[in-house]
Parts: structure tokens; sequence; C-alpha cells
């Protein structure tokens, strides 16, 4: 089994920064792709950044040019660094992972607030 463990939100203002991480852990996996997702109070979880394990990144329009995805593979750790953030950007965010091996493993961590304020 594979174990993601999300840290790095919480509280900040309007034009703010934060990096949220996920790393990985548990059993010996190979995966495909690592994403972040968000769902916002009375919304549906949203893709919010995808990156393949060849380093290929793609983000939903609301967050292009502000939230960069990357990977330390050597820590099994995935990053979400944000920036510029708006209120929109509240939500409990979800870092989520794919895997061949296990085959077709798919694995969620238990979520982490970002609250953005004005």
């Amino acid at each position: 089994q594979v174990q993601l463990v999300e840290s790095g939100g919480g509280a900040v203002q309007a034009g703010g920064s934060l990096r949220l991480s996920c790393a990985a852990s548990g059993s010996t996996f190979v995966f495909t792709v690592m994403a972040w997702y968000r769902q916002a109070i009375g919304k549906q979880r949203e893709l919010v950044a995808t990156i393949t394990s060849g380093g290929i990144a793609n983000y939903a329009d609301s967050v292009k040019g502000r939230f960069t995805i990357s990977t330390e593979n050597a820590k099994n750790t995935v990053y979400l660094q944000m920036d510029s953030l708006k209120l929109e950007d509240t939500a409990v965010y979800y870092c989520n992972l794919r895997t061949v091996v296990p085959a077709f493993g798919q694995y969620w961590g238990q979520g982490i607030q970002v609250t953005v304020s004005s």
C-alpha cells in the first residue's frame, strides 16, 4: 500500500504564496502521474495540476501562470507552488498518485486546507 501525506497548507492573504508538499511512502511503486486536486465548499473536486513521470506538467486554466507543480523523485515528493493567490483558491487540496506498479493504482492524500483572505 502507498500512503500520501500532504503538508504546507494554511492561511494567507490574497496575493501571497504557499507551497504544498505531498510525500509518498510505503510499498514500492512506479508512478505515471502525480496530481493536485482541490475542493471548495459546495463545489465538486477539480483538477488543479498534473505532472507525468517524464516531467510534463499541465494546469487548469484558473491557475495557469500562478501555480507550479514539480517533483523530487529521490524523495517521492510532489510540490505545488502557489503564487498570487486569490480568494477563489480557498479549498481543501488533495494529492493524487497514479501508478503502474502496483498496476492501475490510484491513491489519495488526506487533504489539506488552504484559506486565502482579503
